[in-house]
């Protein structure tokens, strides 16, 4: 990696409207700040689609170079994908580095991150980013080259980049999965202990370190800023008479996210996927707050989270005019949205009253029956780590114990599942 300048790196911003798809301007200068940038001019301006050479066509690019080249810029960033040949013309071109959005927010994580499983995941995502960016150097050491003092070792320094690459992700990959299988041994003590967890995700700056801090009496840092914490934090938290449960607090979610980071930090991600509910924690005074409510259901879709019940909480109503603290639920009663303010703790016992509720009343234990072609459906249950145990009937039917939520279980039941009485399962399983 290069080192930072102190004041921060001149940087040119590009951001195009393609396709429609009109990007959110102000988001990406803060992306940019985070990072440590000195903006210098702000480029825009729309195509049907992208320039196959320079993503934003030759005049443009042009105009960028003369930029470049007037203000001694030492950094032109994209707020959009470049394919590494566009990224080495635009280099070639302005002669200076080119950056998309990728690279980019894994810039900002290689900043933040401390833990050492951060640095391990930040590293990950880098190097796989830059696997697909390696350009031929060093031609001297080829062998395809013939000529005195030309023939080489018989290995390109390009393929050698890739091998220690290569390695170098295995290895990463290898710590990794340890610490994935450190994390599943304390999700399966605290369901021993059938203790729930909570995980906090959301729209990253939504508040959800601060959310945190409140619920459990943290310190966890929290600051006005993108991305200000990624390392995964637990911690236990009572809720009366409904027990203990453990709260997680997790890395903030963001438009277009580069999926390398999505798939470097699974070993994160895996708590949210595991858990037995979601805190959705949204900017209420957000004016783009249901585009980002979708943004952060898509990546909970794609890391396998889409089955866990959610509770939406509207936060930082401090900043709004004539709201105040309260409690929605749906038509069966259940808690579905809460307004609150974290800072300044407004709404925050109303909280923590429905999370009572929540795994208090509504959770329920019971014997389900499912047929051998409701195979979806146990698959489904299991995601959602609510079976306790697991038999089979004499007639191929598949009876599963579970502990789970009155609305898990009425969704179970519509989609073909059946409540056994103790009757019967004293008689099927010996129970």
């Amino acid at each position: 990696m290069f080192e930072r300048p102190k004041g921060g790196e001149r940087a040119i911003l590009v951001h195009l409207e393609i396709a429609g798809d009109e990007g959110d301007r102000d988001e990406f200068r803060d992306l940019a700040l985070a990072a440590g940038a000195t903006p210098i001019a702000f480029i825009g301006g729309s195509r049907a689609v992208p320039d196959p050479r320079f993503f934003i066509g030759s005049g443009k690019a042009e105009e960028i170079r003369l930029q470049v080249a007037e203000n001694q810029v030492e950094v032109v960033i994209f707020d959009h994908a470049l394919s590494p040949a566009q990224e080495r013309n635009l280099e070639k071109l302005f002669q200076c580095r080119v950056l998309d959005r990728a690279g980019l927010i894994l810039d900002i994580f290689a900043q933040r991150a401390r833990s050492f499983e951060g640095k391990l995941q930040v590293e990950l995502a880098q190097l796989r980013h830059l696997s697909t960016r390696l350009v031929r150097g060093w031609t001297h050491l080829e062998r395809q080259r013939g000529g005195i003092g030309l023939r080489g070792p018989g290995e390109t320094q390009l393929e050698t980049d890739r091998r220690l690459i290569g390695a170098r992700i295995k290895q990463i990959e290898k710590r990794i999965d340890k610490v994935q299988r450190q994390r599943a041994q304390g999700r399966r003590a605290r369901d021993k202990a059938e203790v729930p967890t909570i995980s906090l995700v959301g729209y990253t700056n939504a508040g959800k370190s601060t959310l945190f801090n409140q619920l459990t009496g943290s310190e966890v840092f929290a600051a006005d800023q993108l991305f200000a914490t990624l390392d995964p934090t637990v911690r236990r938290m009572e809720l009366g008479d409904a027990g203990p449960v453990v709260l997680a607090d997790t890395v903030g979610f963001i438009r277009n996210l580069p999926h390398e980071l999505v798939v470097a930090f699974r070993a994160t991600l895996e708590e949210t996927r595991q858990a037995d509910l979601l805190l959705h924690i949204v900017d209420a005074g957000d004016p783009e707050r249901e585009m980002r409510i979708a943004q952060v259901n898509a990546v909970l879709n794609e890391i396998g989270a889409e089955d866990v019940p959610q509770i939406e909480i509207f936060n930082k109503i401090d900043q709004l005019d004539n709201v105040e603290p309260r409690v929605e639920r749906d038509e069966a009663g259940r808690v579905r949205r809460v307004w609150v303010s974290a800072a300044t703790g407004a709404g925050i016992a109303a909280l923590r009253d429905g999370l009572q509720s929540w795994f208090g009343n509504e959770y329920v234990e019971l014997w389900l029956r499912l047929s051998p072609a409701a195979g979806g459906l146990r698959a489904r249950m299991y995601r959602l780590n609510v079976v306790l145990k697991e038999e089979s009937a004499p007639d191929g039917d598949v009876l599963i114990f579970v502990r789970a939520q009155r609305a898990v279980v009425d969704e179970a039941v519509e989609a073909g599942a059946r409540p056994v009485e103790k009757s019967e399962t004293d008689m099927l399983v010996g129970v």
